[in-house]
């Protein structure tokens, strides 16, 4: 780990003025992915929504190359000589390319760099992530150059995710030792952002849009709403360390099921990560953002431009096997890249209106990124150089610096050949480091277990040794998702400041409560919305004299649902004004007046 002695190393600090000039000025509409990211950039912390890149600069380097190529790489982009002009309190709808303009250079002088050099450039990449990025006037990437005796050793950067994504910082580096190696880059058949802008105006880019919003209501309608809902899932905003899987033993396993079944390995390997989160969670499908979709277009494979948009991807997992869930894959990853693409205001809004009729918040908690199939996947710096056929470590695992995530697992796919390489972030409150270790080296297991054969479900806590979260007897499946109805009943006490609150998970009798309570009799299990016959939520408020409706118990509840994935609302709000004497039995709230009932859907998104 690097330390702040690390950083006493510094000699001196140079600030470097780099001036560009190329073309015309060219002005246009935001792309989606911009809106989609320039909405996150307003909304969330600086360190949480930049991104950073650390590249390692090739023997024999001079400054001024360096430098140079640098001016290269705004002077071809037109995503880095842009800005989002915009009134204050508002958010862009414009993005201009300026024809000219400069950015800054910090070159960082030391006589001898840190024991762990690529660390302490990593270290001086996030910090620089920690600044706000202002858009209507920032050079979108915060460089700084590590140089030791004179000469550059890193280029540590930060970047605005108004105009980059990891994808496209890939291909900035490509192109950078492209440059330093004297050859010539070629000419550039990526769509840039205002390209980009221009097809998704078209009808047919709109038709697009609207597609993906129908099949997104779909999943937020139906789906979990949560992967995570179990005890310990709590908050918003995750601290967590990175860890890094580097396995030969996994790579061998994953081309033998490639071999042995003809999948593609990526489809191969998004297929073992859903079976064994699903399988961990208890879920009977895998819901996953599954954010470079968008690369895969031939146009905006090597497009200086943010495409950070996910794929929701939506798989089944009640197959009996691996083999039956790899063949539904492709087809569910196809899918979800097909909807891609989308307005990003026009999906919140459903998302708002669709969460609200169902009295949910839809969590994005597995987000898989797989880049090692990307044609600008390239070693990260703190990757371990090859050394020769074959090498590398049969399975190592080891844990990195601590990031701030909006969601429970969070992978990246760095490489699969020769090396299975990849990079995890797991909520601490729901795996131990031990849990978490156990979590990846369960996957290769899984890969090898699936090399030499089918592997059925029944089986896969044997085979990998992660076995399902253990959930109490009060955790229940209502409308496709894991709950917990007194946790239901005590937030909506608490959003009603106290009142007594009783939830039961049964429908009452059209004619009211019969012999023995039946009322009481709870049904476990897979349930549905009520509409396939599963057991849906019914709350009963005893509200005394205050004016409660229905409505308004709705809608304070979805305001205390945030970050509280175990957490559904009622189907069904019946207001009494006192509680029964056995406050734990339905039959005997159904016998007391009922003021008032009803869904609590009165209100307009």
């Amino acid at each position: 780990m690097v330390s702040e002695r690390d950083f006493s190393r510094l000699e001196d600090r140079r600030a470097v003025t780099v001036t560009y000039e190329r073309g015309e000025e060219r002005r246009g509409p935001v792309t989606m992915g911009q809106a989609n990211m320039i909405r996150c950039i307003l909304r969330d912390e600086p360190a949480h929504i930049n991104i950073h890149d650390v590249w390692p600069v090739p023997a024999g380097t001079g400054m001024d190359a360096a430098i140079d190529a640098l001016r290269e790489l705004a002077e071809r982009h037109e995503a880095l000589r842009t800005t989002f002009p915009h009134d204050p309190g508002t958010a862009p709808r414009e993005q201009v390319v300026a024809p000219k303009g400069d950015f800054t250079v910090t070159v960082l002088h030391h006589r001898e760099l840190p024991p762990d050099p690529a660390g302490y450039a990593e270290s001086l990449a996030r910090r620089a992530r920690d600044e706000r990025f202002h858009l209507d006037r920032d050079f979108p990437l915060r460089i700084s150059l590590v140089a030791v005796d004179g000469a550059p050793a890193f280029v540590a950067l930060a970047a605005s995710h108004a105009v980059t994504d990891v994808s496209a910082l890939g291909v900035l580096k490509e192109d950078w030792l492209t440059l330093l190696s004297g050859e010539p880059l070629p000419d550039s058949t990526a769509l840039t952002p205002l390209d980009l802008a221009a097809e998704e105006a078209t009808p047919a880019g709109r038709r697009k849009s609207e597609a993906s919003l129908r099949y997104w209501q779909r999943i937020i309608s139906t789906g979990p709403q949560a992967m995570f809902a179990e005890p310990g899932a709590e908050g918003t905003d995750i601290h967590t360390p990175r860890l890094t899987l580097r396995s030969r033993r996994g790579a061998r396993a994953l081309a033998r099921v490639a071999e042995r079944t003809g999948g593609l390995p990526a489809t191969v390997l998004l297929t073992a990560w859903c079976a064994l989160l699903a399988h961990r969670t208890g879920q009977s499908s895998c819901v996953a953002a599954v954010p470079t979709s968008n690369r895969h277009a031939p146009r905006l494979v090597r497009s200086v431009n943010t495409l950070s948009q996910d794929a929701l991807l939506s798989l089944d997992i009640r197959v009996p096997s691996f083999d039956a869930l790899l063949s539904k894959a492709w087809g569910a990853a196809l899918d979800a890249y097909r909807h891609s693409r989308f307005d990003s205001v026009s999906l919140w809004e459903m998302i708002g209106r669709t969460t609200f009729e169902r009295g949910s918040r839809f969590a994005r908690d597995i987000v898989f990124n797989d880049v090692s199939t990307l044609p600008t996947a390239l070693p990260s710096a703190l990757a371990d150089a090859p050394t020769g056929d074959g090498a590398g470590p049969e399975l190592e695992l080891t844990w990195g610096p601590e990031q701030v995530l909006p969601t429970r697992v969070l992978t990246f796919v760095h490489e699969t050949d020769p090396l299975l390489r990849l990079g995890m972030w797991a909520d601490p409150a729901l795996f131990t480091r031990d849990q978490a270790e156990g979590l990846l080296t369960g996957l290769v297991r899984l890969l090898e277990a699936a090399a030499t054969g089918d592997v059925p479900f029944t089986e896969l806590t044997e085979v990998t040794g992660v076995g399902p979260v253990e959930r109490g007897p009060e955790w229940q499946r209502v409308d496709g998702s894991w709950i917990s109805p007194p946790a239901v009943a005590d937030a909506l006490s608490r959003a009603l400041d106290g009142v007594p609150v009783h939830v039961t998970t049964e429908l009452p009798p059209a004619d009211g409560p019969g012999e023995g309570d039946a009322g009481d009799a709870r049904e476990a299990g897979d349930g549905g919305d009520g509409g396939d016959g599963g057991p849906v939520l019914t709350a009963f408020v005893a509200a005394g004299d205050s004016p409660l409706t229905p409505a308004r118990a709705h809608a304070a509840l979805m305001d205390a649902l945030p970050g509280h994935p175990g957490l559904l609302a009622p189907r069904r709000y019946v207001i009494v004004r006192d509680p029964p004497a056995e406050a734990d039995r339905s039959g005997a709230w159904l016998r007391q007046q009922i003021l008032s009932e009803g869904t609590g859907r009165d209100r307009r998104m």
